[in-house]
C-alpha cells in the first residue's frame, strides 16, 4: 500500500503583486475564514518525491511533474493525505501515461478542465477519495454559472424562433381569411344584385386590422337613427313647398 498525498497551492502567478495579494486575501477569507473555498492549484504525490499536475501548453501533454511542494509558479499552502492505493508503481506509471494522452495542454480550461479536475480524475483511477470540495469550489461555481448562462441563451433563442414562426403562421392565416372572403363575396349573387363591391369584405378586414376599428355602441346607433328620422321629416315638410313653387311657375 502506498500513500496518496494532495498538495494545495495559492494561485499567485498573475505577474502582478496587487492581483496576487488580492487572491491571497480571497483565499484567506473564503477558505480560512468561512471554509467555502478559494482559488487554488493542486497536485498529487505518489511513489517518490515528485508531484503530478496539469496545466496549459500549446503542444503536447499538459500533465507534468515537479518536486513536491516546490512548484515555482504558485505559493504552497498545505498537504492533505487522501488515502492509500494498492497499485504498484508500474500500474501508476501506466495510469499516468494514459492521462498524459487524454489531457493535452491545449484542452486546459480554467472552469471545466483545470489542474483540480485532473487531480480528481487521477485519484479516482488510483481508488482513493477525490479532492475536498473547497479546493475546486470556485471552478464548480463557475461551471454552474456558465451552464445556466448557456441554457438561458439557448432558451431565449428558441423562444424567439417560436415567436417569429407563430407570427408568420398567423399572418398567412389572416391573409388567407381575407382572400377567401374576397372570393366568396365576388361569387355571391346577393352581392351582384345589391351592386355591392366584391372586395368589401377584404377591405373591411384590412381597415379593421390597420385602424383598430370597433363596432358602434348602442348610444351611437340611437343617435344615428334620430338624425335619420329628423332628416326624413325635413324632407317631407319641404316637399309641398317645392311642388307649390313649381305649380306657380
Amino acid at each position: 500500500m502506498t500513500e496518496v498525498i494532495l498538495h494545495v497551492y495559492d494561485v499567485t502567478n498573475s505577474g502582478s503583486d496587487k492581483t496576487n495579494n488580492t487572491i491571497m486575501q480571497i483565499n484567506k477569507i473564503f477558505k480560512d475564514g468561512i471554509g467555502l473555498g478559494g482559488i487554488f492549484h493542486s497536485a498529487i504525490q505518489i511513489y517518490g518525491d515528485e508531484e503530478w499536475s496539469f496545466g496549459y501548453c500549446e503542444q503536447g501533454t499538459g500533465v507534468f511533474s515537479c518536486p513536491s511542494t516546490k512548484n515555482p509558479m504558485y505559493t504552497f499552502r498545505e498537504s492533505i493525505k487522501l488515502g492509500e492505493t494498492a497499485f504498484s508503481i508500474f500500474k501508476v506509471n501506466q495510469i499516468l501515461r494514459e492521462l498524459s494522452r487524454e489531457w493535452p495542454g491545449h484542452s486546459y480550461d480554467l472552469l471545466s478542465k483545470n489542474c483540480n479536475h485532473f487531480c480528481d480524475e487521477f485519484c479516482e483511477r488510483l481508488g482513493v477519495p477525490k479532492l475536498p470540495g473547497w479546493v475546486n469550489r470556485f471552478a464548480h461555481a463557475g461551471d454552474a454559472a456558465v451552464e445556466i448562462a448557456e441554457t438561458t441563451a439557448y432558451r431565449f433563442r428558441q423562444a424567439k424562433t417560436e415567436i417569429v414562426t407563430a407570427s408568420k403562421v398567423a399572418y398567412r392565416f389572416l391573409a388567407g381569411v381575407a382572400s377567401n372572403n374576397t372570393i366568396l363575396n365576388a361569387e355571391s349573387p346577393s352581392n351582384s344584385s345589391r351592386g355591392g363591391s366584391p372586395r368589401f369584405q377584404a377591405t373591411w378586414f384590412k381597415n379593421l386590422v390597420s385602424s383598430g376599428a370597433k363596432p358602434s355602441s348602442s348610444s351611437e346607433l340611437e343617435n344615428r337613427d334620430e338624425e335619420t328620422m329628423q332628416q326624413h321629416q325635413r324632407q317631407d315638410s319641404e316637399a309641398p313647398l317645392r311642388q307649390n313653387s313649381q305649380h306657380d311657375i
